[in-house]
């Protein structure tokens, strides 16, 4: 099943051990009806795979891995030891992990493990062995899913260990360690590693050293890569045709995935949009996700059929929904459209989450979407797996500044850097501009247009690529709390943005925080598109200077409580524009408003050259994937009216093939409230 014209992989998580054998054997049937190709099992069965120490039980597995074959269903074998059994948790004290306030935990919890626990990775790499051994050549088998949602923090005497050991191996010295986490400051000097301790609520380091949680938060990543291919490497060497992975928590801040999916053969995400979440916000996640192994296909390892159990309001999903979540992920990347869960669980903290197949049993309108999506995914098949997005434009995403940023204190309790990226990828999203997600160590020369919004650390060798791309005739834009900090959190002095400021031609004096219901005018008397506009910003004002940049808008008048007064900055540069070699740099000082950022994005666009995937009315989402075979548009309504696209170029007519509906389409495409389409175009037509 798995090469390069693999159908869309579409089931999700499996969890049989709850049933007797006419419900499983129900399940199938019910499953071969929906179109399911794939489950994912037995995420949670360690302690009935080994129920003592070295004793396995594979048969009752066998039994029912036979009855999915026996259906057509392929599976992703996944080693369950995201869930020990108490058996471990009991024998072996270096288990269970220990809070960031010194409390050992007991056993009972799901992902509840010390990633650094010698007899954890002892014990889930034998299981790793034993699996590989029985289920190598099992026909079935599509590929390996290792543990879940991996994300646990440890505060345990063996990560002190660690910890110590992994700051000597990247600091070699005491005395390197001192300077990069300036020691000097409050008498925090160390003669020995052993003097260091984790940041945790004992000692406070958690909240005021921030650089040594940046490095402990490093360190976590490290341990859990370490942990995962504990059990990984097992796998890949008994089928190393197969990929192995493991997937990552939609909640995803604790790892830095950009430096654990490289180990791994696909990224794959949990994909739980809130209700009431904008959906432009999954469309950015899934771009993350996209760009963790640099442009490639990822899977969508879990979504909800119906609704979440766990979130603060758990609506329902509405008609239609499920499809546009699916086909949204499939918009931006992903090969797959998998969902938790199969059968709604009997007990236990997730029973009232939703499933394809319900507590009432398949008579359900979700069963109903869910035979409809599986008969639409089928009839697409392997049409534009492996599939990619190209983009003119690219948005830089960094984990460690992420951690960095929101570590510091000051100057707004409200940081929140993934909220602050995503209002940039907003105004892509809300006019169907291609735009990726980029690390800092990604290559620039496919791009035209950059953007580095919050970029507060600047790595080692960023400040040259982005020098010499500005140079070469490429824009780049930067925004408030740009370039403060070195990769160890050390301010950098002679003026922010650090090493950028010649590129931007301007010199950050002050920032000002502004309270959540402040505002401040951004007016524009310049030259362009914008001319005599005004706008209004805030969150954080930077307090600038221009040296050879041209000033493009102004602070103005400040508004708050109902109140319209001068600032004292009134006057000072809000936003610049700077020419550098054949390129030019611009500087935003406070986060703007929509309509700004719209404005703006927009014009820097046509600046480059860079337009819109089509002209189009309507709440419409729009994304092209490519592969050998052609261009494949995705066209998602959803607004509560019909939409339109039209699909000529350069006022040529372009055909289509619709292939959801079997027919050629052009011209202005009609697409009603709720629908979605998949269009086709032969490659050199």
């Amino acid at each position: 099943m798995w090469d390069e014209k693999r159908p869309i992989l579409f089931g999700g998580d499996y969890n049989p051990d709850q049933w007797d054998d006419a419900t499983i054997d129900e399940d199938m049937k019910l499953f071969e009806q929906a179109g399911i190709n794939l489950l994912v099992l037995p995420v949670f069965a360690w302690a009935r795979l080994e129920p003592e120490e070295g004793k396995y039980d594979f048969e009752w597995l066998d039994r029912i891995l036979n009855k999915i074959w026996k259906h057509g269903i392929h599976v992703f074998l996944a080693t369950p030891t995201s869930a020990q059994p108490a058996w471990l948790s009991k024998k072996y004290e270096d288990v269970l992990p220990v809070d960031i306030a010194g409390r050992k935990r007991t056993h009972g919890m799901r992902v509840f493990f010390c990633v650094n626990s010698v007899n954890y990775r002892k014990r889930a790499r034998a299981l790793a062995e034993a699996m590989a051994e029985r289920y190598r050549n099992f026909p079935g088998l599509a590929g390996w899913h290792v543990a879940n949602e991996y994300g646990t923090y440890c505060y345990c005497e063996n990560c002190q260990k660690k910890f110590r050991d992994w700051l000597k191996e990247r600091y070699g010295t005491v005395e390197e360690l001192n300077s990069r986490w300036h020691t000097s400051f409050w008498g925090r000097t160390v003669s020995d590693f052993e003097e260091v301790m984790l940041p945790t609520e004992l000692n406070d380091d958690y909240r005021f050293c921030p650089a040594v949680q940046l490095d402990y938060m490093r360190f976590v990543t490290d341990s859990t890569i370490a942990c995962y291919l504990n059990e990984a490497e097992v796998l890949k060497a008994a089928t190393p045709h197969l990929p192995v992975f493991t997937n990552i928590s939609g909640y995803i801040k604790k790892l830095n995935q950009f430096e654990m999916t490289p180990h791994m053969d696909f990224a794959g995400w949990d994909n739980y949009p809130a209700p009431g979440d904008d959906t432009a916000f999954p469309a950015f996640k899934h771009e993350i996700m996209r760009a963790a192994r640099d442009g490639a296909p990822f899977l969508v390892t879990e979504q909800s059929p119906n609704q979440q159990n766990w979130q603060p309001y758990n609506k329902i999903k509405r008609p239609g929904e499920i499809r546009r979540i699916a086909y949204q992920g499939l918009a931006h990347g992903a090969d797959s459209s998998l969902f938790f869960q199969m059968r709604q669980s009997v007990a236990g903290q997730e029973k009232f989450h939703g499933a394809l197949i319900a507590h009432s049993g398949f008579h359900t309108r979700i069963f109903r979407e869910g035979c409809a999506l599986g008969q639409e995914l089928k009839k697409l098949g392997s049409s534009f797996t492996g599939g990619r997005i190209k983009a003119r434009a690219a948005i830089v995403f960094d984990w460690e500044n992420w951690w960095a940023i929101e570590l510091t204190s000051g100057p707004t309790q409200d940081m929140d850097y993934l909220k602050q990226v995503f209002l940039y990828y907003q105004a892509f999203y809300t006019e169907n501009i291609p735009v990726d997600i980029i690390k800092t160590t990604t290559e620039l020369d496919n791009y035209d247009l950059v953007l580095m919004p919050l970029l507060y650390m600047i790595k080692p060798g960023f400040d040259g690529k982005i020098r010499e791309f500005v140079k070469k005739g490429g824009t780049v834009a930067a925004t408030y709390m740009s370039g403060r900090a070195d990769e160890n959190d050390r301010c950098i002095f002679g003026a922010y943005p650090g090493p950028l400021k010649d590129v931007f031609g301007i010199w950050v004096e002050e920032t000002d925080a502004l309270y959540p219901e402040e505002r401040i005018e951004m007016l524009l008397p310049g030259k362009g598109d914008l001319q005599g506009k005004k706008y209004r910003g805030g969150f954080l004002c930077d307090l600038f200077h221009a040296n050879t940049a041209e000033v493009l808008a102004v602070y103005g008048k400040s508004f708050c409580g109902g109140k319209e007064q001068e600032c004292f900055y009134t006057g000072m540069p809000a936003l610049t524009i700077n020419r550098y070699g054949a390129g030019r740099a611009y500087y935003l000082g406070c986060e703007p408003d929509a309509a700004f950022m719209k404005d703006w994005i927009s014009q820097m666009c046509r600046e480059a050259g860079i337009r819109p995937l089509f002209s189009f009315e309507g709440k419409l989402e729009l994304t092209c994937r490519e592969n050998e075979s052609g261009q494949y548009i995705f066209v998602i309504n959803h607004g509560d009216s019909e939409g339109r696209v039209l699909l000529d170029k350069d006022g040529q007519a372009v055909v289509y093939r619709d292939l959801l509906r079997d027919k050629e389409v052009s011209g202005s495409f009609a697409v009603a409230s709720g629908e979605v389409a998949v269009l086709y175009r032969e490659k050199n037509k």
